[in-house]
């Protein structure tokens, strides 16, 4: 194996690194404007982001131009992500939901491109919210659709605090089958399927066992705790991790390890025209 970058230190924020590991696995392609890979935004699209969260899907697509759509359950969530992306982007027209989506109080075909990452995994109905997903989207809208990998989660069964598989966290796990029947029974057209990010199953995994160390339990909201600053070991697995992937053998490691034991699972879809 080739040697490691000497220039990486031993430690590296956490954040930066999952960053890097999504752009390698086809996230936020800046000069292709692809929010993933197959999955362009321009100007001329309405994008509709549904559980925004952080917002990294509604600021990639502002930054191109795109009327954004934006909902969440937080107030704060959305009025502080509608700021930031007035305040820093050239954004063609800015609109907020707060609630739990179900259902949207949106019209008919008012969005051709609608993104659902990490949602459905918390909601009490899925098939449910995937019906208003269609009902919003326009004749041949593209949706790009996420869920944690279920042996990701199987896994964290035995290390996160049992709160983090209760409400409002995640109250289903879906396989692969389960996720793409739930996708095509609202009637869309899968396009692509992928799976990502390891590095993000390991850094939990760590996450929950400094976590058990200090003695720390969590209830609520646990989305909105895991903050920095993070334990030492965790920002030194994202070091190593980071040091791996800028090797031609890591690339090739990591295109297998998040095959075997991804964090999410990625579909592509299309609403009939």
């Amino acid at each position: 194996m080739s040697k490691f970058d000497k220039q990486i230190p031993e430690t590296v924020d956490s954040r930066y690194v999952g960053l890097v590991d999504a752009v390698h696995s086809g996230w936020f392609l800046q000069e292709t404007g692809e929010l993933f890979h197959g999955f362009s935004v321009t100007a001329e699209d309405t994008l509709l982001d549904v559980g925004c969260g952080e917002g990294a899907a509604s600021f990639f697509a502002a930054q191109r131009g795109a009327h954004v759509i934006i909902t969440d359950t937080e107030e704060k969530i959305v009025q502080d992500l509608r700021d930031r992306i007035t305040r820093e982007t050239p954004a063609r027209k800015v609109e907020t939901l707060v609630g739990d989506s179900d259902p949207l109080a949106l019209p008919d075909a008012c969005a051709n491109r609608i993104v659902c990452m990490e949602v459905l995994e918390h909601v009490e109905t899925p098939p449910r919210l995937l019906s208003e997903l269609m009902r919003v989207g326009t004749p041949g809208a593209n949706y790009l659709l996420s869920v944690p990998g279920a042996r990701s989660e199987h896994m964290q069964k035995r290390t996160a605090p049992a709160s983090y598989f209760q409400p409002p966290n995640h109250i289903h796990i879906f396989e692969r089958e389960d996720f793409t029947a739930l996708v095509e029974e609202a009637g869309l057209l899968i396009q692509e399927y992928h799976q990502s990010g390891f590095f993000w199953v390991m850094w939990m995994n760590l996450y929950w066992a400094a976590e058990a160390a200090e003695g720390h339990g969590m209830d609520g909201a646990i989305r909105d705790k895991i903050v920095p600053p993070f334990d030492l070991n965790l920002n030194r697995w994202a070091s190593l991790w980071l040091k791996m992937i800028t090797t031609a053998e890591g690339k090739a490691f990591k295109e297998e390890m998040d095959q075997i034991l991804p964090k999410n699972q990625i579909i592509l879809a299309r609403k009939p025209d």
